[in-house]
């Protein structure tokens, strides 16, 4: 497994630049929450507390609508059957952090909430830089 991030394909239009990465540690954990739940996908609503942090879902249980922003879609299971996993965003949210660089990580410690690595005794958090756009 490589020691760098991977970053999502592009999803915003008129954009050439992934706004997610996934850390090396957080596709492991991926990798085994896809085994046990199937295609999974992410959601990030902002907020205090746990809404701040990233929630895991099997993809489709947490329905996206106008409402929100798909930030990128990763292909790190391929397989005879590849499904993508997507990164949503509120679209309120996405105006908070539209100037950020987005790294899925992982951490020791239980959140509280509905994302399915809770019962795994770890937890997903963002690691956010600032993007610096060419003038």
């Amino acid at each position: 497994m490589t020691a760098e991030p991977i970053n999502a394909a592009v999803t915003l239009p008129g954009e050439d630049f992934s706004r997610v990465a996934l850390t090396p540690a957080a596709v492991e954990l991926l990798a085994k929450l896809w085994e046990q739940h199937g295609p999974l996908m992410f959601h990030q609503s902002g907020g205090c507390c746990d809404g701040s942090s990233p929630m895991c879902y099997p993809a489709g249980e947490f329905i996206t609508g106008d409402s929100d922003v798909l930030l990128g879609r990763f292909d790190v299971f391929g397989g005879t059957d590849p499904q993508p996993l997507e990164f949503w965003m509120s679209r309120e949210q996405f105006n908070y952090w539209s100037h950020t660089h987005l790294t899925v990580d992982v951490v020791q410690g239980r959140g509280s909430g509905f994302s399915v690595e809770a019962p795994e005794g770890k937890r997903f958090l963002i690691r956010s830089t600032l993007m610096d756009w060419p003038a």
